[in-house]
């Protein structure tokens, strides 16, 4: 990891699924959002969406400044994605478990990012867990023992720092090995 370029972990996943609140809940600055309003079905989840990119910074125990960028949840924003990845350290990916096929967002996120998973690493976490209760953690690991990958997933709390706390070790211990 030399670098600063190298030092970044991209949060990524749908609508809803709490990146900008993630980002937010760990940063020691106050994070450079690009909000705006939502329309059409994204309204009725939310009041505003990410377009461009979040951006923050944590300092790790060990003094490295690592970059935080959110991506926007859309898929007509996918160009975003492929430049928010460059030079990224690994993923962090959020699932939001209230929506109504959240294995499917599973399999399009893992999809639409597989390079850069296969070239850095990714660990996943399932926000709002007990609220439509659309899938347990055993589904989404045998979701993706289905697809031959094996990646950690937990259950979070994005506006919690100690959960997101736990996806950035988790991802960070993934690198390492």
């Amino acid at each position: 990891m030399n670098g600063m370029a190298q030092e970044k972990i991209i949060f990524t996943g749908p609508v809803g699924a709490g990146k900008t609140s993630a980002i937010a809940a760990i940063s020691d600055v106050p994070p450079v959002r690009t909000d705006v309003a939502c329309r059409g079905e994204e309204r009725a989840i939310k009041d505003t969406t990410t377009v461009a990119m979040d951006y923050s910074y944590i300092q790790l125990d060990d003094g490295r400044r690592v970059h935080l960028y959110g991506t926007p949840g859309q898929a007509r924003f996918d160009f975003m994605w492929e430049l928010l990845t460059r030079n990224g350290l690994g993923l962090v990916l959020l699932i939001n478990n209230d929506h109504p096929e959240p294995l499917r967002q599973l399999d399009f996120y893992l999809d639409a990012f597989a390079d850069f998973i296969r070239q850095t690493g990714v660990v996943i976490g399932v926000t709002r867990m007990g609220i439509a209760d659309r899938a347990r953690l055993d589904d989404y690991q045998a979701r993706l023992f289905e697809r031959g990958q094996v990646y950690p997933v937990f259950e979070i709390d994005g506006r919690s720092g100690d959960d997101v706390r736990i996806l950035v070790q988790a991802l960070l211990a993934v690198l390492t090995i």
